[in-house]
């Protein structure tokens, strides 16, 4: 009895080297190293002077010619790539012919994808190998980890899939060399527990779970700074709101150190004391709510600027009250009816009630 496991790596499968995909698909197809890179640039400098001679043809001296010689190979280039032509001439030497599988001849054929023994893939500068082993079908993209099981009612799904894609799908007639794989997969079927995943993809992953993981770090950076900025705005916010109270305050409290002076003007000097005395707790207790030093030098400069607002309202109040009163000789004028003696505060606030 196989293992199916042995089973399945009886099956030749190249891995992808560089850009040597065309001599992996033809390896792969004929189920073994048939073909070096050497082998393939061979058969391409081989077209390559065909076209030159057929070229010619047509005078050496002209601008066709003198411009096709310009151009780079048609057939290979230095990344390993190798055209249709190449691969077509490769497969001529094993007495097999490649024909296009959406062509309106073989459509016209009606066959059964799974009646057919290989499909060779090409989309842009790629090329893949799809084979039956024994009685099951098998992707062997170079692109893979290894060999994919493919059952017969997916593969015409699969075909179709790769159109829509894009690919160009070639069908294989003519008798494939023998190979092992083919004798030990005759007897006896495999089944795949896991698909293979493409080259490179555990690693893709990885790298995308470390960007991944990277991107949510920096994110997470990101959001703290900028928590972080938003604190100092909002101190910022909040020192400008202190600073316009403190305005404001301060010219609330001159409003009402202003009023309760104008107030005291016609009050005792013990009365106008007491409430000189109050404005000044009021004002020591709205700036122990605001703060410091500053309303310290605020509350100073508040009271000496009473002073003089209370000094011009007495002399307003005297120059009233001499008005209406007829004048008289004071001994203690100094001679100006528009002039009052710069005598005590008490004097000043007694005389508008004359």
């Amino acid at each position: 009895m196989f293992d199916r496991k042995l089973n399945m790596d009886s099956i030749f499968h190249e891995k992808q080297e560089g850009s040597l995909c065309a001599q992996h698909c033809l390896n792969n197809l004929l189920q073994g190293e048939y073909f070096t890179p050497v082998d393939l640039s061979s058969i391409a400098h081989q077209l390559d002077e065909e076209e030159r001679m057929r070229m010619a043809e047509g005078g050496m001296a002209s601008e066709e010619y003198r411009t096709f010689l310009q151009q780079p190979s048609g057939n290979m280039d230095d990344s390993g790539f190798f055209s249709i032509q190449v691969i077509s001439n490769a497969l001529r030497v094993w007495g097999l012919e490649l024909i296009l599988f959406n062509s309106r001849e073989y459509q016209s054929l009606m066959i059964n994808p799974i009646n057919e023994k290989a499909f060779i893939c090409n989309y842009k500068e790629h090329w893949f190998t799809i084979r039956k082993l024994g009685q099951q079908w098998f992707n062997l993209n170079s692109l893979l980890t290894g060999p994919e099981l493919i059952s017969d009612t997916y593969l015409a799904l699969f075909l179709a899939q790769l159109q829509l894609e894009g690919y160009s799908i070639f069908v294989i007639r003519g008798n494939l060399p023998e190979c092992e794989a083919e004798q030990i997969l005759g007897i006896m079927r495999v089944h795949q527990q896991q698909r293979p995943k493409l080259i490179g993809e555990d690693e893709a992953q990885t790298s995308a779970g470390r960007s991944a993981a990277q991107s949510q770090a920096d994110m997470t950076f990101a959001v703290e700074d900028e928590v972080v900025d938003e604190d100092e705005e909002l101190k910022k916010a909040l020192a400008l709101s202190r600073q316009d109270i403190d305005v404001e305050d301060e010219e609330a409290d001159l409003r009402r150190a202003i009023q309760l002076s104008m107030q005291g003007a016609v009050m005792s000097n013990k009365s106008s004391e007491s409430e000189m005395g109050n404005m000044k707790l009021a004002s020591q207790a709205a700036g122990s709510s605001t703060g410091g030093q500053r309303a310290g030098q605020n509350e100073a400069l508040t009271a000496e600027e009473l002073r003089k607002r209370r000094q011009a309202y007495f002399d307003r109040q005297q120059q009233q009250a001499q008005s209406n009163i007829p004048q008289q000789p004071d001994p203690k004028s100094s001679g100006g009816s528009g002039s009052v003696n710069p005598g005590s505060e008490e004097d000043q606030q007694q005389k508008p009630s004359q």
